[in-house]
């Protein structure tokens, strides 16, 4: 960390704008005060702007080493003659807020800070190498990718689908569009929240539960997520449409562990 101290003043604060909350559910208003709903973790409205830059540099710190360390497993494979014969994936689950829109950490939040994260695949010989694909994936198509790569049939339930075609160059796009969920429970006496989010190309639409509150953002027009359209009358056509679409992907999500062997 003590290469970006020098430097403190030259980290970018937060992407924030003053309000920017009032229209977006419960959860996010909450957790500006606290992250997790803790008001002594980092409380956006108490910390100061040297607050702010010290834990960008500390996580970028964190990256760095993270870097560091994924150096060292590929020299590894590559002294040791595994290289060419080994499927590396470099990936996350989650991305971090930092502070972005007035929160930290994590939680039900789906700014693409959150999940728009990385994924870099490399498989000498097999996939197309120093290539970048813009289409959408979700982290369950990790699993049917590996099984066809390994050449294992792949059980009938399983979720997912497999990027071979993209990896391989036969094909450039892969999905529509992505699909998130998360589940929180803060405890036995409080009930479990949750919310789930269908991003397109060009919108986002995501809803909150137990509570009837929601989020929608034209990307095209609004990249940073800012103005929640979610009530908004003119945009009404465009979440029905979102609505719908939710709806598919939801009902995909119904156990297919048994397939179909008759008729009827």
């Amino acid at each position: 960390m003590k290469r970006y101290l020098d430097r403190l003043d030259e980290i970018p604060l937060p992407s924030y704008a003053e309000g920017e909350l009032d229209s977006k559910p419960a959860v996010q208003r909450r957790d500006h005060l606290g992250a997790y709903a803790n008001p002594k973790l980092y409380p956006f409205n108490k910390m100061s702007e040297k607050d702010h830059r010290y834990i960008r540099a500390a996580y970028w710190a964190m990256c760095d080493l993270v870097d560091e360390q994924v150096g060292r497993m590929l020299e590894a494979l590559e002294r040791t003659g595994q290289l060419n014969n080994t499927i590396v994936i470099y990936m996350s689950d989650h991305g971090e807020l930092l502070g972005d829109h007035g929160i930290y950490l994590k939680g039900l939040h789906f700014y693409e800070e959150s999940v728009h994260v990385p994924l870099i695949i490399s498989y000498p010989g097999t996939f197309k190498a120093n290539t970048r694909k813009s289409t959408f994936v979700e982290l369950v198509d990790l699993a049917p990718t590996l099984l066809e790569a390994a050449g294992v049939p792949m059980h009938p339930g399983i979720q997912g689908k497999s990027l071979m075609p993209v990896l391989t160059g036969m094909q450039a796009d892969h999905r529509e569009e992505i699909f998130c969920e998360v589940e929180e429970s803060r405890g036995e006496e409080e009930s479990t929240e949750g919310a789930v989010m269908v991003r397109t190309k060009t919108h986002k639409l995501v809803l909150h539960h137990p509570n009837n509150e929601g989020e929608l953002y034209d990307l095209q027009t609004d990249p940073q997520e800012r103005d929640n359209l979610w009530d908004n009358a003119g945009h009404m056509e465009v979440k029905l449409l979102m609505m719908e679409l939710m709806c598919r992907r939801l009902a995909e999500k119904v156990d297919p562990s048994s397939p179909k062997v008759a008729p009827w």
